[in-house]
């Protein structure tokens, strides 16, 4: 059997986990590229019966799986897997697992950019890097507006966060209800109220057909001039070009993005350029002990599949 383990951008898949259990019965191959061209992920994947996968980073949807006759296991990471067609996999007997998860990674880097881009402390440490000093004001964070465009299990810690801060936490999504806004110490407001008041837009949501596109042009033309935008959700839950046009223009002070339309982003993209944005690769779920988790889980999953179908009888 042989098991492949796909964009381990950081080459740590092998440390963080006990793959024993898996090498008794396979050979593992890992790969620390990306492979973005659908002809290269099917070319990449063929020999193996098994590729582990890291979130989102390789889709695999059903003009990918039936061309790989030999896959019989997805090992994804995470609960879900919005890019991995589960209904070609499963018409295909492909098995496909799921992982345990902790939000707390990806709650701190959210405030870890809002403060961030606040304080414009990426721009400030540039400057004493090169031999500067200070090079603008910063902005408080009590007595402003935190507007969370939805309200689930980040959301709200995100919102409780803002609350022992000081500020005022509004909140919005289309299934919101007072009751549950209240319970998590904000106030539910419709959509263009939540980015007319806005100091800070943060968005929380999961990408799904209904919330692709959610937020573009008019949202941002609602904003406060003074108004900064974050996002550790996903990259297509916003119009990328709106987003960009805006923090062009100065329609807004500034943005914080952690996730994009395509990644790895390209290295001539205007976000990776723009003086009003704070960018980062897709790190909100990447730290050791969500890593441990993911590939640990991934380990004993594979086991457990290859225990029970390297060898039948």
């Amino acid at each position: 059997m042989r098991v492949a383990i796909l964009d381990d951008y950081l080459n740590v898949a092998l440390q963080l986990a006990d793959w024993s259990s898996v090498r008794r019965h396979a050979e593992i191959t890992v790969f620390g590229d990306h492979a973005v061209a659908s002809s290269a992920v099917v070319e990449r994947l063929r020999p193996f019966e098994v590729v582990c996968v890291m979130r989102e980073r390789t889709p695999l949807p059903r003009e990918i799986l039936q061309q790989l006759p030999n896959l019989k296991l997805i090992a994804s990471t995470g609960p879900r897997n919005a890019s991995i067609d589960t209904q070609a996999a499963a018409d295909l007997g492909i098995a496909v697992t799921a992982t345990g998860y902790d939000s707390t990674p990806t709650i701190e880097l959210t405030w870890s950019l809002i403060l961030a881009s606040m304080r414009g402390i990426d721009r400030e440490a540039a400057s004493l890097r090169a031999g500067g000093w200070q090079t603008a004001l910063g902005s408080n964070l009590r007595g402003k507006t935190l507007s969370i465009v939805g309200l689930g299990n980040i959301g709200k810690e995100v919102g409780r966060i803002g609350l022992a801060f000081g500020m005022k936490v509004i909140a919005w999504s289309q299934n919101l209800t007072e009751e549950k806004a209240g319970a998590a110490g904000a106030k539910l407001v419709d959509k263009q109220t939540l980015f007319r008041e806005a100091d800070v837009v943060t968005v929380h949501l999961v990408l799904s057909r209904r919330t692709r596109g959610l937020i573009g042009a008019p949202e941002f033309a609602l904003m406060k001039p003074t108004a900064r935008f974050v996002n550790t959700s996903r990259g297509p839950i916003v119009d990328e070009a709106a987003l960009i046009e805006a923090l062009q223009s100065r329609r807004i002070a500034g943005a914080a993005v952690d996730v994009f339309d395509t990644e790895p982003l390209p290295a001539e993209h205007p976000l990776r350029k723009l003086q009003n944005v704070l960018a980062t690769p897709h790190i909100g779920y990447v730290t050791e002990d969500l890593y441990r988790t993911f590939y640990g889980d991934a380990a004993v999953n594979i086991a457990k599949w290859l225990e029970a179908n390297a060898n039948p009888t």
